[in-house]
């Protein structure tokens, strides 16, 4: 099979949460995201956030694992948010999470992110509370900044010049969030470079950065990182996990995002969507940790299966050698970032 987008959907479980929120990632309100229809929900720069956490953190401890064996390993990372390379090669967030370079002259490095995500919505209406947070000063004794600072310094510990600080957090009480993310095979560590004869656009080229097994590894991390999503609300006071009770992983012949209504489609609804995939010889794999799991007496997983197994089979089906990944540049050999600019 040659697969040019993979489509993963997942519901989560969110108890007692502030998942969008957290003055320490993004600066964010003390209220909770919530949508006109009462619904809350955790934005799309947010999900990419807690997306490329996981990315990295799964790429790290690959890296770990080859050193500690003694094998080769490859030298990539995840860039900073704020700090986003052009280096394909090696930044994995260049690459998946996409650029812009904006000193090319007459045309800026421009990169669309191979890999999208939709924010994460739930499926009912939440039921909003508010949570009491106190900064306890030890000494109730309160002056000004100005009167403080005309104190002695023996003085200066029996009074305060900060009050105790009262704030209101929300929160929401329970919610299954519906997260959806999806992979543009045709541009991961692939590069357009575009050709101009009097301002005219005549020719569009490819360029490969990294050998299809590094592709399908990256891929592999991306799916992978799509059931480990925890890096949400500040993790010190709200532990908050995204991971899938419910997944839905497509792997299609084109690119469609339509599977991403699975789960908020009616029965009738939802069977027309899988015939549709099965019609263009898409492979899906879906998970259920609620109703699926069940093993046979040798101890496989039988359908329904649970969200592990439908990842496990989902990874094994993109590393078979006979599923191959959608290539435009029709070429095996990468080049590096700097020889594509040195054809600019």
């Amino acid at each position: 099979m040659e697969i040019k987008g993979i489509l993963i959907s997942t519901l989560a479980p969110m108890n007692d949460h502030i998942a969008n929120a957290g003055d320490k990632i993004l600066k964010n309100a003390s209220s909770i995201k919530q949508r006109p229809d009462g619904r809350v929900y955790i934005s799309g720069q947010k999900q990419r956030h807690a997306l490329f956490s996981a990315i990295e953190r799964l790429n790290d401890s690959e890296k770990a694992r080859l050193k500690q064996d003694n094998n080769q390993y490859h030298e990539t990372y995840v860039s900073n948010g704020d700090g986003v390379t052009i280096q394909i090669e090696n930044d994995l967030r260049a690459d998946l999470g996409g650029f812009l370079q904006t000193k090319k002259g007459t045309y800026s490095g421009r990169r669309t992110a191979p890999v999208t995500a939709t924010p994460a919505v739930a499926k009912e209406p939440s039921e909003i509370g508010r949570d009491l947070l106190i900064r306890l000063t030890q000494n109730p004794k309160v002056i000004s900044e100005e009167d403080y600072d005309e104190l002695e310094e023996s003085e200066k510990a029996k009074y305060s010049k900060k009050p105790q600080a009262i704030v209101h957090r929300e929160y929401s009480q329970s919610d299954l969030m519906l997260m959806n993310f999806f992979i543009d095979v045709s541009a991961v560590s692939i590069r357009k470079r575009h050709q101009y004869t009097n301002g005219m656009h005549v020719k569009t080229e490819y360029f490969k950065h990294v050998t299809e097994a590094e592709r399908k590894r990256r891929i592999h991390l991306t799916i992978e990182a799509t059931a480990s999503l925890t890096d949400y609300a500040n993790q010190a006071r709200n532990a908050t996990s995204g991971e899938p009770q419910q997944v839905l992983i497509v792997f299609d012949t084109k690119l469609s995002r339509k599977a991403c209504r699975y789960f908020n489609a009616l029965e009738n609804e939802r069977r027309n969507i899988l015939r549709e995939l099965q019609s263009r010889n898409a492979v899906y794999f879906f998970g259920d940790d609620v109703n699926g799991g069940q093993l046979d007496k040798d101890g496989n997983p039988l359908e329904p299966y649970s969200v592990v197994d439908a990842y496990t089979k989902a990874i094994a089906f993109l590393n078979d050698k006979t599923n191959q990944l959608f290539n435009l540049t029709g070429k095996d050999e990468p080049i590096t970032t700097q020889q594509f600019e040195e054809m600019q």
